[in-house]
């Protein structure tokens, strides 16, 4: 008889099988260049540092239901009671889940209790509220203790910040966020009671009509989702519910938000009339896309507050879990390290800085009117002193903002998105609108379209130095419009755009002189390559170009008003084979904005008038080939005279003319 097999040799093998796999499957941690040394090489917003102590002694203090069965802090230490509310209609339990989980928390949905954390400055008077809510997580590890460090930084600069308790939303429970989002609104709602109560400790402590929600994850959506029913009189799933709190929400914070988890109706949710910040870090590893861009487009400002505005923040290497001091680097839970490359992220206090900064600067301008900040959303390279030193891509939007070309409309690429706009291009390889995809391989999109342009300057043939006339893309306005929209050198043009790996080859020749069309430019191929070449493609920039109804041209170039960079490459997985499966592109795709004074094109062609605009033209000059994705070509209008971007670097506008005596001081930073 052959001898018994030795069971434990033979496991002993299959690990080192194992261990030997993965070694060959795993990847060798690989970043995009980081070119932050440049792009983050100077101070020049003229503001204190939003992400440093204020000068508030901060006092802390818990309220809630005090019988909480798992969580001491809520039975043993609360200073102020707290009475429960019925959540049943927001959350659905199977019978066994319900039975399990009311066994372990003491309570079902008609019992959740009214918990949270308080930091406040000790000082007498009012400050505005700032209610935070975690998303989903091990709901035995608790997850409200991880926002602290936010918690005492904004007390200490003036606000009354509240970590709420939603663990017993964790877990299992799926398609939760509109309990999540109702339940903030019932935080609310208790403060409203504090207020009115004599003897309680937190009574005049907070401004109620000036409150901000922050949310990370699933609560990154669920403050979306509480600004919603917010201003609803019914519950969209069951209209016997009443809703209509209307209290003074005015911003919301999303950290690494899903999206479209709970959708009423079957639709993503809309949100007006709040401003908006998100923040997404590029190495997520449990919200792997950046959905909350789509938040991010849906955000509708309104007209009537023109201090409204929304940002979206891309940091590179940030994860998602090192926003939350508990979640640490454990995107895919405890054994994260077997799956997820992390040695690629930023350190855990860098990446809480960003937050920090961003957090602090936002509520600054939007709950207090701090209007010096508003740089640091428009072009994050005028903060190189108080940012970490990685990556960024950002997007911005203020009220007044009116969209030229957003390509949603209709498939006609020759249309604006108003009346009065005509569309054009010249020379162009590449032109066509579509959807903007995320970077997983489901149908996942952005929900938006944007237009895809590429050129090659270059004329095809043994002679290399010839080159065409530069290629274009041309929006034209109407007499009408301009006059409708009252633009003076007070507003900005913006646009969104982000430079594509693809670059074009070069126009066959013109069949007869002055003849160089889009149309035989398009048929151009690549020139053969050799073998294992992979160069690496230039650098992109381009020149915009304005003109007014008297012919009189003002030109800058694109990177004047931020960098351009192409998509940044990032790699979430070990290993590589099951990150081709995940992903279908090595990057995502996101859009930085760029807003240009009109005052900065009047500073370098001072005959140019922006009150008669005729043209603004994309002039691909700079380099001879490559492609951009653009999206929200648009300007804004009614900027206020004091609303001034700090001079960047020193020497790019001078502010001594009559001119701009009369209108007001503009300016980007540049780089190199």
């Amino acid at each position: 008889m052959p001898p018994a097999p030795d069971y434990r040799s033979t496991a002993a093998l299959s690990v080192i099988g194992a261990a030997l796999l993965l070694t060959a499957c795993s990847q060798a941690v690989r970043l995009a260049r980081d070119d932050s040394a440049v792009v983050l090489a100077h101070q020049t917003i003229q503001a204190g540092d939003p992400g440093v102590r204020g000068s508030y002694a901060v006092r802390s203090l818990v309220y809630g239901s005090g019988t909480d069965k798992q969580r001491s802090l809520f039975r043993d230490s609360v200073a102020v009671r707290t009475s429960t509310v019925d959540a049943s209609p927001f959350v659905s339990l199977e019978k066994k889940a319900a039975k399990s989980r009311e066994k372990y928390w003491g309570f079902g949905p008609k019992k959740y209790p009214i918990n949270a954390r308080v930091w406040y400055p000790d000082a007498p008077g009012r400050f505005p509220l700032v209610l935070v809510v975690h998303g989903n997580h091990d709901m035995k590890d608790y997850s409200d203790p991880g926002y602290e460090y936010l918690g005492r930084l904004l007390a200490s600069r003036g606000y009354v910040v509240a970590s709420v308790d939603m663990n017993f939303l964790n877990g299992s429970i799926r398609g939760e966020n509109d309990a999540r989002g109702w339940m903030l609104l019932q935080h609310v709602k208790a403060w409203h009671g504090f207020d009115s109560t004599a003897g309680n400790p937190l009574a005049g402590r907070a401004e109620l009509q000036n409150i901000a929600l922050m949310g990370h994850s699933r609560g990154g959506e669920a403050v979306a989702q509480a600004a919603s029913f917010n201003t609803m009189e019914r519950y969209p799933d069951d209209a016997k519910v009443k809703l209509g709190f209307n209290y003074g929400i005015k911003s919301l914070v999303a950290i690494a938000p899903v999206d479209g988890q709970y959708k009423p109706a079957g639709r993503l949710v809309p949100v007006k009339g709040v401003s908006y910040l998100v923040l997404h870090g590029s190495h997520d590893g449990d919200v792997s896309t950046f959905q909350g861009l789509r938040q991010y487009d849906r955000i509708e400002l309104g007209d009537d507050d023109p201090s409204r505005f929304k940002a979206a923040v891309y940091v590179y290497r940030a994860n998602h879990g090192q926003w939350n001091t508990v979640w640490g680097n454990h995107d895919r839970g405890p054994r994260s390290g077997r799956s997820l490359q992390l040695r690629a992220l930023m350190d855990p206090d860098d990446q809480r800085r960003v937050a920090e900064v961003y957090v602090s600067a936002f509520l600054d301008a939007t709950l207090k009117g701090r209007r010096e900040y508003m740089p640091l959303f428009r072009d994050h390279r005028v903060a190189g002193g108080w940012l970490p030193k990685t990556m960024y891509i950002t997007r911005f939007e203020q009220a007044g903002y009116r969209a030229l070309a957003t390509f949603d409309e209709d498939v006609d690429v020759t249309t604006g998105s108003v009346a009065g706009v005509r569309i054009d291009g010249d020379s162009l390889s590449i032109w066509r609108e579509g959807r903007i995809p995320f970077r997983g391989r489901n149908e996942d999109t952005q929900e938006t379209n944007g237009v895809w342009l590429g050129w090659n300057n270059r004329i095809a043939g043994a002679d290399t130095t010839r080159r065409g006339p530069p290629a274009a893309y041309t929006l034209t306005l109407s007499d009408s419009l301009i006059s409708a929209w009252r633009v003076s050198a007070y507003d900005w043009l913006s646009l969104d755009l982000t430079a594509m790996p693809e670059v074009p080859g070069p126009r066959k020749a013109p069949r007869a002189a002055g003849s160089d069309s889009a149309a035989s430019a398009a048929k151009a191929a690549e020139p053969p390559k050799q073998k294992g070449e992979k160069p690496e493609p230039p650098p992109v920039d381009l020149t915009v170009e304005l003109e007014d109804a008297a012919g009189t041209v003002a030109r800058l170039p694109l990177s004047r008003f931020g960098a351009i960079r192409r998509p940044l490459e990032t790699h979430i997985l070990r290993r590589r084979d099951r990150e081709k499966q995940a992903f279908r592109n090595l990057y995502e795709l996101v859009l930085q904005s760029y807003t240009m004074p009109l005052a900065d094109f009047v500073e370098v062609e001072p005959r140019f008038d922006p009150a008669r605009l005729r043209r603004a033209r994309l002039l691909f000059d700079r380099v001879d080939a490559g492609t951009v994705l653009v999206d929200e070509i648009g300007v804004t209008t009614g900027r206020a005279k004091q609303d001034k971007v700090p001079l960047p670097l020193g020497v790019l506008v001078v502010c001594n003319r009559v001119w701009m005596r009369k209108y007001a001081c503009g300016g980007s930073a540049a780089v190199n």
